[in-house]
């Protein structure tokens, strides 16, 4: 999309308090290096509550996974989604620090501004982006949701999702965007069967008007889709006898983002 002038919301001093969240979170930050381990006791004077309090603390977060107790109820340490969740996090940096070499690169092949996407419930968020030396700049920020049924780079990680978010992201209204958004549920499953059958998308005008977008799937262990790799230019730079060349390019970055995945999950 190019750029325009955007308002962020006001923020707000205001947090809002949860006393029981906020106490299980002052559990989860007394462990560090020397202390993988604590008792009931430990936690009932770091929160200046009875002993039986803390304990039912403990025993939530047990129950949650959060906390594993030793055997003979000796203490509790940390238990597997903790670790789950520490998983998720470093995947999540990670795929970040992999994206940025690999765009950059495709922005210098190509001479075109790069997006890497995800599919984050039923929204496609924009993970990174790298601008090019050309007139067209796109205006996504890190972080920002992408419209799900326009753009390739949206359509791109749509079309490997599970079907059971894709029919929860037909089930609602889709937003026309340009004369050549798809909004109906039927056509757009075809266009997204399309996608999996050539390999990467490519939509004209479908987003913006004049803009092509190219974009390919980015697969993880098991050849999951992580993500997707794109590119965006004004039509008329790219005449429809240069879209293969363009589309190798973006091809061959997804394929070399996908084995760094691969072998960053498999650590």
């Amino acid at each position: 999309m190019p750029d325009s002038d955007s308002q962020s919301p006001p923020s707000s001093g205001y947090r809002s308090r949860n006393s029981t969240a906020d106490r299980a979170l002052d559990i989860l930050l007394l462990f560090d290096d020397d202390t993988l381990v604590l008792s009931a006791a430990r936690v009932a004077a770091h929160l200046n509550v009875a002993r039986s309090t803390a304990y039912r603390y403990l025993q939530s977060l047990n129950t949650m996974g959060f906390l594993e107790e030793n055997e003979g109820g000796s203490g509790f340490r940390l238990g597997p989604r903790v670790l789950d969740l520490a998983r998720l996090a470093r995947k999540g940096v990670g795929l970040s620090e992999l994206a940025r070499p690999v765009m950059r690169e495709l922005a210098r092949a190509t001479g075109f501004p790069v997006l890497f996407t995800r599919l984050i419930g039923t929204s496609v968020s924009c993970l990174e982006r790298e601008d090019a030396n050309q007139a067209l700049r796109l205006s996504y920020e890190r972080g920002q949701i992408l419209p799900v049924n326009a753009g390739a780079a949206a359509l791109a990680v749509l079309a490997w999702a599970q079907e059971g978010v894709v029919e929860e992201i037909l089930a609602r209204p889709l937003d026309r965007f340009t004369d050549a958004t798809v909004t109906e549920p039927e056509q757009l499953r075809r266009r997204l069967a399309e996608i999996r059958a050539r390999g990467y998308a490519v939509t004209r005008g479908e987003l913006d008007p004049d803009v092509l977008g190219i974009a390919a799937p980015v697969r993880g262990q098991d050849d999951l889709v992580v993500g997707a790799i794109s590119i965006a230019a004004l039509s008329h730079r790219v005449p429809e006898e240069q879209e293969p060349g363009v589309a190798d390019a973006v091809l061959k970055a997804a394929a070399e983002l996908s084995a760094q995945v691969t072998r960053m999950e498999l650590r």
